[in-house]
């Protein structure tokens, strides 16, 4: 069952190319209509979050993923219906939610297009297609959302540009250049405002590229200031990297890509950022614990500075990335109410953890979510975990190990429910590889080539248990911190995002049979499916305009959503693994009748 990345991503930046160049011999925006009557956002609505727009990636700063509309409930879902369908006349995946200002919608593409649309009816406004250079190439073709602030709309350029586009018209207004794509620093990343600064980071962590996230002055598209996820000399943490092995100035270029957008406290004023993978994977050639990979960081939004962190796994040699930032939902703790994170980790372990005003971050618990062959044990008191040497991927050897390098669970976000009280996590189960690790001396890091320390060509991805499905859905009760109940999909992997509800409904796509489907939050219970005309890898959202609720969803199947499910297909015995699924990009809306 051995499978290769490589010709699909070559593919994939010869797609890139070929809209750049079309994007160089026209203008960047076209305009249907400009938008009439646009409403700034601003700093006090972002943090009020009005269930009417859906401004942020994930809804609010506490990145819940929840809607406090209520007019869909699970008495009426069961009479959803299409309200308008657009296609995005794009192929690739399509990772990025429908985000909406004041009945005004905003999609990011693949190709780095951004659509802005009639949030009621569909009608086209404008559409900006950005000028990506003709000769780029990059390994995930797809972006993860905008920024919107002021009467601007921000959105980052596999180019890693982030760019400024005038709302009304998607003219751009100024740009700057935050990574370079030539030595692997693109970015997919959906921008995030927070108080007049836009923050972003690039990818890179399989190129040798050293992370950062950096903002930018949302006025003028200067550099506020750029924080490195790997500590430099002098800086805390940087004892970390041993300058010991085959490669003693590891940190240089360890990896630690800040590739998903944070979370924020408004009231004490800490960003809460996912920091991924280490680079190249195998730990061995980067002695020590190598902060910050694959932790929670808490930052300081003015100047930057890291105040507390949380290492899930340390000298990860797995690529489980920590890219997530975790929700922020106060906890029981001790018998008490404490402000808390939590986050699913693609470890494979659900985490809970404290935080205060300082930023201080302190392990609570953690439990498995689904089956981990590499973890032994984790502290009592840290967290910190032992591990089975025998599932440690090193140098020279071929390692086996579980959850695959996929992790439990992806980049599509969990979501949380207030009224409920539980926790909602999109989950693959039963997934497992191994591949041969080797000392990469014929490539440079940072150099735009690959540099996991593995050869893509030798992976082996497979089930653990052949005659078991994989995805699942999984509603965990925030303070037992014991599972309620699990849907289980079958022969797919679910790489959907959740959305919930105060209808009492839990919305989730993601899964090979292209449907979207609302559960009852309490239950688990089926309501209501639609199959779209492709896999939704996105975000669900909802929102509201001349007081009516909306369901919306960006369909499109690609990236390693397609490619996982192709490997599974082609080794499926049982012939129920659905191997071919349409491609296209599509955006879904859903409302009850009039």
């Amino acid at each position: 069952m051995k499978r290769t990345t490589q010709r699909r991503v070559l593919c994939s930046a010869a797609a890139v190319a070929l809209f750049s160049g079309a994007a160089a011999a026209q203008e960047l925006s076209r305009v249907n209509k400009e938008i009439p009557d646009y409403s700034p956002v601003t700093n006090e609505r972002l943090v009020a979050a009005d269930p009417s727009d859906w401004l942020l990636p994930k809804g609010n700063y506490q990145g819940w993923m929840y809607s406090a509309l209520n007019q869909v409930t699970t008495e009426n879902v069961r009479e959803l219906k299409p309200a308008w369908v657009y296609s995005t006349g794009l192929d690739g995946g399509h990772q990025a939610p429908a985000q909406v200002n004041d009945g005004v919608m905003f999609v990011s593409t693949p190709y780095n297009h951004v659509l802005a649309l009639d949030a009621k009816t569909g009608e086209l406004f404008w559409r900006y297609e950005h000028d990506n250079p003709p000769d780029l190439g990059v390994m995930h073709n797809t972006s993860r959302g905008v920024a919107l602030w002021g009467d601007r709309v921000f959105a980052a350029g596999l180019d890693g540009t982030l760019n400024a586009l005038d709302a009304k018209t998607g003219k751009r207004l100024c740009q700057a250049q935050i990574g370079d794509w030539e030595i692997g620093a693109y970015i997919t990343s959906a921008p995030m405002p927070i108080e007049g600064k836009i923050l972003v980071g690039p990818s890179g962590g399989e190129f040798g590229v050293r992370g950062f996230l950096e903002a930018t002055n949302a006025e003028n598209c200067e550099q506020a200031w750029r924080t490195y996820s790997v500590p430099g000399p002098g800086e805390p943490g940087h004892e970390t990297w041993k300058p010991e092995g085959p490669r003693p100035d590891a940190w240089k270029y360890g990896g630690g890509s800040m590739w998903m957008p944070g979370n924020y406290d408004p009231e004490a004023r800490k960003i809460y950022w996912g920091v991924g993978n280490g680079s190249p994977w195998l730990g061995d050639q980067r002695p020590g614990d190598n902060l910050y990979v694959a932790s929670s960081i808490s930052m300081d939004p003015e100047t930057g500075k890291i105040l507390g962190h949380m290492q899930y796994h340390w000298n990860d040699s797995w690529d489980w990335a920590a890219m997530n930032a975790p929700m922020l939902i106060d906890i029981e703790n001790d018998g008490q109410t404490v402000p808390g994170l939590v986050s699913p980790q693609r470890n494979g372990y659900l985490y809970w953890l404290t935080r205060d005003d300082e930023g201080h971050i302190d392990y609570a618990e953690g439990k498995p979510y689904v089956y981990n062959n590499a973890f032994e044990s984790l502290d009592e008191e840290t967290g910190r975990p032992t591990y089975n040497k025998d599932h440690v991927p090193t140098t020279g050897n071929k390692v086996e190990y579980c959850p695959s390098l996929w992790g439990g669970k992806n980049y599509p976000y969990d979501a949380y429910n207030p009224e409920t009280g539980m926790l909602y996590i999109p989950v693959n189960e039963n997934v497992c590889n191994s591949w041969t690790g080797i000392l990469d001396e014929d490539t440079d890091p940072a150099s735009g080539q690959w540099w996991a320390g593995m050869d893509l060509a030798e992976l082996q991805v497979y089930l653990r248990d052949p005659s078991k499905g994989v995805g699942q859905l999984q509603a965990w009760n925030v303070n037992t911190r014991e599972v309620a109940w699990t849907h289980e999909f079958g022969k797919t992997m679910n790489w959907g995002s959740i959305l919930t509800t105060a209808g009492g409904i839990v919305f989730n796509a993601g899964t090979n049979d292209r449907k979207l489907r609302a559960f009852d939050a309490k239950t688990g219970e089926v309501l209501w499916e639609f199959p779209l005309n492709s896999t939704a890898i996105s975000p669900p959202v909802s929102y509201e305009v001349d007081g009516k609720q909306y369901i919306a969803v960006v369909a499109g199947y690609g990236v390693d959503a397609q490619w996982t499910n192709s490997v599974l297909a082609e080794a499926d015995q049982s012939g129920e693994w659905k191997g071919d699924v349409p491609v296209g990009g599509a955006i879904w809306v859903f409302a009850l009748p009039d």
